[in-house]
C-alpha cells in the first residue's frame, strides 16, 4: 500500500528545498549580472568580430563548466555536510519584545520652561507669573494622562506579546517533540520514522544541482535492517549535446560542434553512477547516529516512454545492493564512480542509456514486508495536499504559516477556551494592522451566514481589529451581505488556494485528476413541486406606493435567460430543479422569492429580479410611484442578513430591472444594482432577455 508522507521532517524538508531553490535562483541572477556587465564592456571595447568569437568561447566554456560540474558531482557531494536529526530541531526562543515608541516616556514639562512673559508693574508681573504655572499644569496633566494611556497601552501590548510568545514556544516545543520521537522511532527501527527521516535526508539535501529530479519511493525491512528505494535520475539530455561553439565571421553566424555519441554515453553513464553512489553516500552518512541501515537497496531510474510499449513509465538503469560494511570501506573521492558502482559494490549499470535499455532491478520498496509501507516523495507523488481531507489541526496550521508568510505574527489556538478563534493574527503595519481573528472552515458546502453572524461577535468579544474567514468551500449573498461594510474579511477555498501558492505554500481543493459527473436535473410529474433545498435564502422586496406589481426572476447565462422554464413569475412559479420559486411574503414584504445559489445550474453566471405593473390590477399605472424599494436578503428562519437597495421607477416605464446577483469566479454570489426601465412592460424586458413571446 502507499500513502504519501505528511510528517513534519517532510514539511521541513520541503521548507528547506525552497531555501535552496531561493539560493539558487538568486546565485543564478547575480551570474547572470555579471556576465551582461562583463559582455556589455566587452561590446564597447571590442570590435562586433571580437565581441561574436569572445561570445563563442564564453559559451563553449560554459559547455565545458557543465560537463566538470557532472563530473565532479560525487567529489562535490561527499564534501557537503551529513544529515542529522539535530538539524531538525529548532531553537526555544522567541523574538525579544520590541515595543518602539511605547517604550519611550512621554516627557513631563519642567516649571523653568514656563517663564512669565511681560509685566513691568508688580499686579502685571504677578498675572503673567500665574498664567505661566496655570499653562505648566494644562501641560503637565495633560502628559500625565498621556503617560498613563501610553503605559495602559503598553501594558496591553505586552500581554499580547506574552500570549503570542508562549504560544509560538509551546508551537517550537512540540515540534522539537515531534522531533526527538522520530530520531527515537529510528532507534527502534520503527519503519515509518526511518522512511520518514531517511527520505527527508535526500530530499532536503543541498548536494544536488538545480535541475536534478528529486522523486523517490522508498520502504523498511525492519528485520533485515535494509532500506529499498527507488530514486528518479536526470534524463540523458542532463549532458550538454554541444561540444564547443566557434564564431564564422563569412556567414556571422555560431556553429556548435556536436559532442560525439560515445563520449555522450560514457559521461551519461558516470553521472548515473555517481548519482547512486551518492544517494549510498548521504543514506549511511545520515544513519551514522542510529545503525538503523544494515544494508541499502537502490533502484536508479529515469521517469520516460519505454520504447518497446511506448507507454511512459518508470525504467531502470541502474541497480545495487550495498552493505554498510562493504561500503564503509571506500574512498568515494578518489573512486571511479562506474567501476566501484559495478565492482566494488557489484552493481548493475546499463550499458545503452541513450537507447533507454533498462536493467533488472533488484528489490523494490513494493516487495518490502513485514507491514513496511511504501512512502513517496517528490513527483507525483509529492502532489499538493488536498484541503479537503486534510486533518483540521495541520489545516489550521497551514493557515498560520499563509499569515506567517505575508509578514504577519500568527499561531493556533488551543482546541479549548478559544473563544471561538483558531488563529490569533497580529498585523504589525501601524495604522491599518492590529490583531486579527481567524476561524477556519474545511467545509465541502457554502458556509452558512450564521459563521460569518459568529465572526463577527468573536471579533467585538475579543476587542479584534479584524475578523478574518477562511474556507475550503465560498460564501453565499448572505455572507457577503452581512460583512460588507463591518471590519470581516471573507477568503473562499480557490482564494485560499491562490494564496497558499503566492506565498510559497502549497495546497489543492480535491483530486484535478478526477472530473465530477454532473448531477442531472431532477425530472418531475407534472403538478408535483420541486424538492426543497436546505440551503437556501429568502429574497424579500418591498416598496413604497400603492402601484400593484408582480416580481419575477430570470435565470441567466449572460444576458440570456437559460430557456423559458427559468423565468419564473406568476404562470411560473418555480424552475424544474426548484432552485428558484416564488413564496408568500411576510410583513413588510410585498412580495418574496426563495432562491438555493448552490442548486443553480452551474452553466448560469446570473440570477436577474425585476419588477413590472399587473396590467390587470393597474391597466393605466407606471412606475413612477415605485420608490423606497428595496430587497431584503433573509435566511431559512426570516432572520434578515442584509438589505440591498434597488433603484426608484420613472414615469412612463411599466418594467423594471431591480439588479442581478452575479457569480464569481469563486462561485460566490455579488450583487449588482440595476435600474434599467422598460416603456413596453414585461414583455419587452424578458423579449431583451431572449424569450421569445408569441
Amino acid at each position: 500500500m502507499s500513502r504519501r508522507s505528511t510528517g513534519l521532517v517532510g514539511v521541513w524538508a520541503e521548507a528547506q528545498r525552497q531555501q535552496q531553490r531561493q539560493r539558487e535562483a538568486d546565485d543564478r541572477r547575480r551570474r547572470e549580472q555579471v556576465r551582461q556587465a562583463q559582455a556589455y564592456q566587452r561590446r564597447a571595447a571590442q570590435d562586433h568580430r571580437q565581441y561574436r568569437q569572445a561570445e563563442a568561447r564564453r559559451r563553449t566554456e560554459e559547455l565545458d563548466a557543465r560537463v566538470a560540474a557532472l563530473q565532479g558531482l560525487l567529489a562535490a557531494g561527499v564534501g557537503a555536510p551529513a544529515f542529522t536529526a539535530a538539524a531538525l530541531r529548532r531553537p526555544e526562543e522567541v523574538e525579544p519584545f520590541a515595543p518602539g515608541p511605547l517604550a519611550q516616556p512621554v516627557p513631563m514639562p519642567q516649571p523653568h520652561q514656563y517663564q512669565a512673559q511681560g509685566g513691568w508693574t508688580a499686579g502685571r508681573r504677578a498675572q503673567a507669573e500665574a498664567d505661566a504655572r496655570a499653562r505648566f499644569e494644562q501641560d503637565w496633566y495633560a502628559a500625565q494622562a498621556a503617560e498613563a494611556r501610553r503605559r495602559e497601552q503598553l501594558a496591553a501590548y505586552r500581554r499580547e506579546y506574552e500570549q503570542w510568545a508562549a504560544s509560538r514556544l509551546a508551537e517550537v516545543r512540540r515540534h522539537n517533540a515531534g522531533v526527538t520521537e522520530v530520531a527515537e522511532g529510528v532507534r527502534r527501527r520503527d519503519p515509518d520514522s526511518v522512511v520518514e527521516y531517511f527520505s527527508a535526508a535526500l530530499y532536503a539535501s543541498t548536494a544536488w544541482p538545480e535541475g536534478f529530479p528529486r522523486q523517490l519511493s522508498a520502504a523498511y525491512d525492519a528485520p533485515a535492517g535494509q532500506l529499498v528505494l527507488d530514486w528518479e535520475l536526470p534524463g540523458y539530455d542532463v549532458v550538454p549535446a554541444a561540444k564547443s561553439v566557434r564564431y564564422v565571421a563569412a556567414s556571422d553566424e555560431d556553429r556548435e560542434s556536436a559532442r560525439p555519441v560515445t563520449q555522450c554515453r560514457a559521461l551519461y553513464r558516470e553521472v548515473v553512477a555517481q548519482c547512486l553512489l551518492l544517494v549510498l553516500h548521504e543514506l549511511f552518512a545520515a544513519d551514522r547516529a542510529f545503525g538503523a541501515l544494515e544494508s541499502v537497496a537502490l533502484n536508479g531510474f529515469v521517469d520516460a516512454h519505454d520504447p518497446a510499449t511506448g507507454r511512459q513509465g518508470r525504467i531502470p538503469l541502474a541497480t545495487v545492493m550495498a552493505p554498510r560494511s562493504t561500503f564503509g570501506g571506500l574512498h568515494l573521492e578518489q573512486v571511479d564512480p562506474v567501476s566501484c558502482l559495478t565492482d566494488a559494490l557489484r552493481g548493475q549499470l546499463t550499458a545503452r542509456p541513450d537507447q533507454l535499455a533498462a536493467v533488472r532491478p533488484g528489490r523494490r520498496p513494493e516487495d518490502v514486508g513485514h507491514g513496511g509501507r511504501v512512502v513517496t516523495h517528490g513527483g507525483e507523488g509529492d502532489e499538493e495536499p488536498d484541503l479537503y481531507t486534510m486533518d483540521p489541526l495541520v489545516f489550521e496550521s497551514l493557515v498560520a504559516d499563509l499569515f506567517r508568510a505575508m509578514g504577519m505574527q500568527a499561531v493556533t489556538t488551543q482546541r479549548s477556551g478559544d473563544g471561538g478563534v483558531d488563529v490569533d493574527a497580529l498585523d504589525p503595519a501601524p495604522i491599518t494592522g492590529g490583531r486579527i481573528v481567524v476561524q477556519v472552515k474545511r467545509y465541502r458546502n457554502t458556509v452558512p451566514p450564521t459563521a460569518v453572524r459568529d465572526l463577527y461577535g468573536t471579533v467585538q468579544d475579543q476587542g479584534a481589529n479584524k475578523g478574518v474567514l477562511v474556507t475550503t468551500s465560498k460564501f453565499g449573498p448572505g455572507s457577503h451581505t452581512f460583512a460588507d461594510g463591518k471590519p470581516l474579511e471573507l477568503v473562499s477555498g480557490s482564494e485560499l488556494v491562490d494564496l497558499l501558492h503566492r506565498h510559497g505554500l502549497r495546497g489543492r481543493l480535491g483530486d484535478p485528476r478526477r472530473t465530477p459527473a454532473p448531477e442531472p436535473a431532477p425530472t418531475l410529474p407534472s403538478g408535483t413541486a420541486a424538492p426543497a433545498c436546505d440551503d437556501y435564502n429568502i429574497l424579500g422586496m418591498s416598496w413604497s406606493g400603492g402601484v400593484a406589481l408582480d416580481v419575477c426572476a430570470l435565470v441567466c447565462r449572460g444576458n440570456r435567460v437559460l430557456d423559458d422554464d427559468h423565468f419564473v413569475f406568476y404562470n411560473n412559479p418555480r424552475t424544474p430543479d426548484g432552485s428558484v420559486g416564488t413564496v408568500a411574503a411576510t410583513s413588510p414584504d410585498k412580495a418574496a422569492l426563495r432562491v438555493s445559489f448552490d442548486a443553480l445550474p452551474a452553466h448560469c453566471d446570473r440570477l436577474v429580479l425585476v419588477a413590472a405593473v399587473d396590467p390587470e390590477a393597474d391597466p393605466d399605472a407606471d412606475l413612477s410611484g415605485f420608490t423606497d424599494a428595496r430587497i431584503r436578503l433573509l435566511d431559512p428562519a426570516l432572520t434578515e442578513l442584509g438589505r440591498l437597495e434597488v433603484s426608484d421607477g420613472r414615469p412612463g416605464e411599466t418594467a423594471l430591472v431591480l439588479g442581478s446577483f452575479r457569480r464569481r469566479s469563486t462561485d460566490d454570489w455579488d450583487f449588482v444594482l440595476g435600474g434599467r426601465g422598460y416603456a413596453g412592460g414585461l414583455l419587452e424586458l424578458v423579449e431583451d432577455h431572449g424569450i421569445e413571446v408569441e
